[in-house]
């Protein structure tokens, strides 16, 4: 066979020899990195499914447990339902409603109203007749006409019942507010 004209005579490798070895050995060094870094994207791979096990578990607990807390807070609303209920349904089956009692049942079941509504923290805002108008805790409904200058502004009456959670009103009180009477116009 003849000699290849591009190897030297003398017994060293040519230079396109030389050459494909180190595009070989490149190659090798590329293929493995690559191999290496298919590894390492793997186990990443693996470890970022687990986390996100871990994260699923983990919100799934938390959202059982927020559940579980509310029921354990709404339980004693719904004790105070029952027993209002139960009152709404006692009375309800009477044979003959005494009209007298009337007025003492609405108050009654006003009052358990209350005690339920407190029961999530909030509460009935004291408001009675003669206090100073309040916009930020009273509603006007209306006024009402009176001689004295000095019931000028004040609360007459309470309409509705106003009501807080701490210092902060959350429903401001329905009441009428007194006003002088304007004199006639001409006058006497």
């Amino acid at each position: 066979m003849p000699d290849d004209p591009s190897s030297p005579k003398d017994g060293t490798e040519s230079p396109s020899a030389t050459a494909d070895g180190v595009i070989a050995a490149s190659l090798e060094r590329i293929h493995s990195v690559l191999a290496d870094l298919t590894q390492a994207a793997g186990r990443e791979h693996d470890r970022a499914t687990h986390r996100e096990r871990v994260i699923d578990r983990l919100h799934e607990e938390n959202q059982r447990l927020r559940h579980n807390e509310l029921q354990a807070a709404f339980e004693p609303v719904r004790t105070s339902l029952y027993r209002l209920y139960d009152l709404v349904r006692r009375e309800s089956e009477r044979d003959e409603a005494d009209p007298a009692h009337v007025p003492k049942l609405l108050a009654a079941i006003a009052d358990e109203l209350a005690e339920i509504i407190a029961r999530t923290g909030v509460e009935r805002m004291p408001v009675d007749e003669g206090d100073p108008f309040d916009p930020a805790r009273h509603r006007p409904a209306g006024t009402c006409d009176v001689d004295d200058a000095e019931l000028h502004g004040t609360v007459v009456t309470v309409q509705r019942a106003g009501f807080v959670r701490g210092e902060k009103v959350v429903r401001r009180a329905e009441v009428i507010v007194a006003r002088v009477a304007a004199d006639p116009v001409g006058g006497d």
